[in-house]
């Protein structure tokens, strides 16, 4: 038993692999204590996850990741933590957020088939299952017709930004995402920022609470820098694998890289700050 945490977690709900209930018993399996599912733009798996993990040992966070827009053009994305993933106003955004994904997900598959290069919309809907179509489940569609030999080279050539099939969405901004999270009773956290320190200022003034420090693909000296930025602006150190599944987006396993379990004991203490501070006003 490892013994950590795994924050940042994606399930069958949006763009993973593996169901909610899945997730879980994988967790336990790798002895992990407590687990995140933050998929993309929804909390529909948070219940399943909850459920899944009654009368185990492990704890489960409910949680969301929602993709934002920064000034220059950059995807910035937020993970929300301890939510109160039934408040009305958070799924009503988050449900507006789905179907710009779906959306815009239909103009790039028409966007691929004027390029030449078809996938069916059959087929990526049926990769999606029942979760949210995203561009994951179109890379995988690519793979499968032989038009890529991997999702990275999908996103490369077609789906990313700039990319020949590029689509813009709605989105958020990074304020408004954390208004959002806060307004829901949730702990903001700024997802794998590398590139993005710039950013943390402005985003610390509107609530910002903490700062994705542990990630996959971090080396140590990228993971002390942020631990370092993270100390600078008060904010908790988190972190994850972005999980979600053999064969997209990264190979890097569930409980990888190592997060404490001191990171939870973190972010609950903010959870009961907040709260006890609006119980005075």
């Amino acid at each position: 038993m490892n013994g950590g945490v795994d924050l940042h977690l994606h399930s069958t709900a949006s763009d993973g692999q593996w169901t909610p209930a899945e997730l879980v018993e994988l967790a336990f399996q790798k002895g992990l204590q407590a687990i995140a599912l933050t998929d993309h733009d929804t909390t529909e798996g948070v219940d399943e996850a909850l459920r899944a993990a009654q009368g185990t040992r492990l704890r489960v966070i409910p949680g969301v990741e929602i993709s934002t827009d920064a000034p220059g053009h950059h995807d910035l994305h937020i993970l929300g933590y301890y939510i109160d993933h039934h408040d009305a106003s958070l799924r009503e955004q988050l449900e507006m957020l789905r179907q710009s994904r779906l959306d815009r997900a239909r103009k790039i598959v028409r966007a691929l088939d004027q390029a030449g290069c078809p996938v069916s919309w059959e087929r990526v809907s049926a990769l999606a299952g029942e979760g949210s179509v995203g561009r994951p489940h179109i890379a995988l569609a690519l793979v499968e017709a032989e038009h890529v030999d991997s999702v990275e080279s999908a996103f490369h050539r077609f789906l990313g930004r700039g990319a020949l099939a590029y689509i813009p969405r709605l989105k958020l901004s990074p304020p408004d995402a954390i208004r959002l999270i806060l307004a829901s009773g949730g702990v903001p956290v700024l997802a794998h920022p590398r590139h993005l320190i710039e950013h943390i200022p402005r985003l610390v003034r509107v609530g910002l609470a903490g700062l994705e420090v542990y990630y996959n693909g971090y080396i140590e000296a990228e993971r002390h820098f942020l631990a370092k930025l993270a100390i600078k602006h008060h904010l908790i150190a988190t972190g994850g694998s972005d999980f979600h599944g053999p064969g997209i987006t990264s190979a890097t396993d569930i409980g990888h890289p190592e997060v404490p379990i001191s990171v939870v004991e973190q972010l609950e203490k903010a959870v009961r700050r907040r709260t006890a501070r609006y119980a005075q006003e």
